[in-house]
């Protein structure tokens, strides 16, 4: 195996890391006052307002995406996971709002009528080789208008740096279990997951491994992929600091 291919991950592994019981677990993980929180941190920090349009890249089951659309916004959400998206037009139809959801690849969006804002929020970038990665912000970058903004929410590396691995993190769903070994890989500045879903009496695996950046990488790319100014924040749009769990970036086109 080459470099690159050890430094990406597959559809094919992003399409069983996403799926059904990705959204099993999913308000186990993220419980819905923690969402209407986060979508508020998220309307803030990109300063939305009534009518304005936002794409979500990696969006889910729209746990984000369909509460941005209650609050008012016009909304599109777009991933490489049918099943989710599945899950995320059935929320929306159940909230009655209108989302617009679209399977692809952040790495090739289609054209469209620019946004005002886009994001990609817990931990959704990064899967890829760094070129990968620079070309996912240059396709939104793309994809917004003059004056638009990018929200990015990560892992904070230098955060990272103090754990000891592995870690091992346990989530359970009635009789049902999620169990995620995390490694960091100094080396290449990748976050590895290994997760063993135990489920109606099943075993199920799946990797995923992700490209952790500092403020200062971010700042790089993103001037290159045509963004003016970029700001850092903490978690939920806190200050940052070195110990602060999250990196939140917002950039300027």
């Amino acid at each position: 195996m080459d470099d690159k291919s050890q430094n990406q991950v597959s559809s094919s592994e992003l399409g069983s890391y996403f799926s059904e019981d990705y959204f099993y677990f999913g308000d186990a993980v993220n419980p819905p006052e923690i969402s209407d929180r986060e979508t508020g941190v998220i309307w803030d920090l990109l300063a939305l307002r009534q009518g304005s349009s936002v794409l979500e890249l990696g969006c889910g089951y729209g746990r984000i995406t369909n509460r941005l659309a209650e609050k008012g916004a016009r909304v599109a959400g777009l991933d490489i996971s049918p099943i989710l998206l599945k899950k995320a037009e059935a929320d929306a139809a159940e909230r009655r709002v209108d989302v617009e959801y679209i399977l692809g690849d952040m790495r090739s969006l289609p054209t469209r009528d620019p946004f005002d804002a886009a994001f990609l929020w817990y931990t959704t970038f990064g899967y890829f080789d760094d070129a990968d990665n620079e070309r996912v912000l240059r396709e939104a970058a793309s994809s917004l208008r003059q004056g638009g903004r990018l929200l990015i929410d990560h892992l904070n590396r230098f955060a990272l740096l103090r754990d000891k691995s592995p870690i091992c993190r346990l989530v359970q769903r009635n009789d049902d279990l999620r169990i995620d070994i995390m490694n960091n890989d100094t080396l290449s500045d990748r976050r590895t997951c290994e997760r063993i879903v135990v489920r109606n009496g099943c075993v199920r695996r799946a990797h995923l491994s992700f490209r952790l950046y500092g403020f200062s990488e971010y700042v790089r790319m993103l001037r290159s992929a045509g963004f003016e100014t970029v700001e850092a924040y903490g978690q939920e749009g806190g200050a940052f600091t070195s110990d602060s769990p999250r990196l939140v970036v917002v950039a300027y086109k």
